[in-house]
């Protein structure tokens, strides 16, 4: 299993880090040994002092796929959750200074919240699902996935060009606006249609 995220997917959310919005999907990558579920506490890591929160829509792969066509591409994932990508940002800043790789910054150990998943036909539109993240009881992030820059079945299209989808594959939809930073103490709250999704203390 393997965690494809993408960068940059909403607007605003570009625009908030200084960004240019994209022409094509933005791809990196996180390992297995990012996931973090079960409600499991986050252990701040000690190698950065700006770690933040991106709460994103996640996708899982239903069918192993290799340059799926839009037409197929509802059919390669089955289910639906909610996440939070974990990014070191003081490091990721340090990284595109130099222009180089990001996974240090992304990819770290339980850097992936990830939800129970919900089978997507229990969704009435999978592309108008409202979504949001409490910290510590206050929202600060809220999104829709009406508002993507590319859409679930465009990303199924794009990235399999490139990379192998496979059963069990997890893509991370990308994030709106209003990411910021956590410290040790806080409580992450994730909500999906208004359902609460997962709570995750940062330790």
């Amino acid at each position: 299993m393997k965690i494809i995220a993408v960068g940059r997917n909403y607007i605003n959310h570009a625009k908030e880090l200084h960004n240019p919005v994209p022409e094509k999907p933005v791809i990196f990558l996180k390992p297995d040994t990012a996931v973090l579920k079960d409600n499991k506490d986050f252990y701040y890591p000690d190698f950065s002092k700006d770690v933040h929160y991106e709460v994103e829509v996640v996708l899982r792969i239903a069918n192993e796929g290799k340059h799926v066509s839009k037409k197929f591409a509802h059919r390669y994932y089955d289910a639906i959750g909610l996440g939070i990508d974990f990014t070191a940002r003081d490091i990721q800043n340090q990284h595109k200074e130099k222009r180089l790789p990001w996974e240090l910054a992304k990819a770290f150990d339980h850097s992936a919240v990830i939800s129970p998943l919900i089978a997507k036909e229990e969704f009435e539109d999978i592309q108008n699902l409202s979504f949001s993240l409490q910290k510590n009881g206050e929202t600060v992030q809220k999104g829709n996935t009406k508002d993507v820059i590319f859409s679930f079945d465009d990303l199924i299209v794009f990235i399999s060009q490139y990379i192998t989808l496979r059963k069990g594959d997890l893509i991370y939809t990308g994030t709106p606006e209003g990411v910021g930073p956590v410290q040790i103490g806080d409580k992450l709250e994730g909500f999906l249609q208004e359902k609460q999704m997962f709570t995750c203390y940062v330790k």
